[in-house]
């Protein structure tokens, strides 16, 4: 073996292992994940629509069930970590709901919504989450969900927002949602989907 490969197969192997870095950590809070694979179906409703993970309000209807959705199976113990990445690529709407931890006892119990200009918020409290989620900018998003305890989201890997809950049964879900006060259109692409349980 030449000294030139010799070196060209090290990079190579550096290369790799840099590569597999980011995704052995990728999640919040690090420590006794186990990463799963939940089932889910698609919902569109009204002018939803959704391509795979590309989810679309095509109408600026201000009324009525607008959603292009991924709803996750439901889980009712331990401890739950979503992250998922996502880009607006197109939004002449606003007040959008972009991912939901949804309480089947009390409905969309949280829900990180965008407001045109790039704010995101909680729709439950108003309460302001991150700014910056601009037309074009690529967003990581992760919740974990304490059952019967926090639930915490993390922008960009910072912790932005608390809250607590009841015990019940759950489930995750992504993609656009007019909220009550809100009205299409949008254009969401969601990346890079993982779920881990404790």
């Amino acid at each position: 073996m030449s000294k030139r490969f010799r070196a060209l197969a090290a990079l190579l192997s550096l290369c790799g292992m840099v590569i597999a870095a980011p995704d052995a950590l990728s999640e919040v809070e690090p420590g006794g994940w186990t990463a799963y694979s939940p089932t889910f179906s698609v919902q569109e409703r009204g002018c939803g629509d959704v391509a795979d993970l590309t989810f679309r309000l095509t109408c600026s209807t201000a009324s009525g069930d607008q959603r292009a959705e991924r709803r996750y199976a439901t889980y009712t113990s331990g401890t739950r970590q979503f992250e998922g990445y996502f880009r607006i690529t197109s939004m002449g709407g606003s007040r959008i709901s972009l991912k939901q931890t949804f309480n089947q006892n009390d409905g969309a119990w949280f829900m990180l919504a965008v407001e045109r200009g790039g704010r995101l918020y909680s729709v439950r409290g108003g309460t302001t989450i991150a700014t910056g989620a601009t037309v074009g900018t690529t967003v990581r998003v992760n919740t974990v969900h304490v059952m019967g305890g926090q639930h915490r989201t993390y922008i960009n890997g910072s912790l932005r927002h608390t809250m607590s809950g009841p015990s019940g049964s759950y489930y995750d879900k992504f993609g656009a949602y007019r909220t009550g006060s809100g009205q299409g259109p949008i254009t969401v692409e969601w990346s890079n989907i993982r779920f881990w349980r404790k």
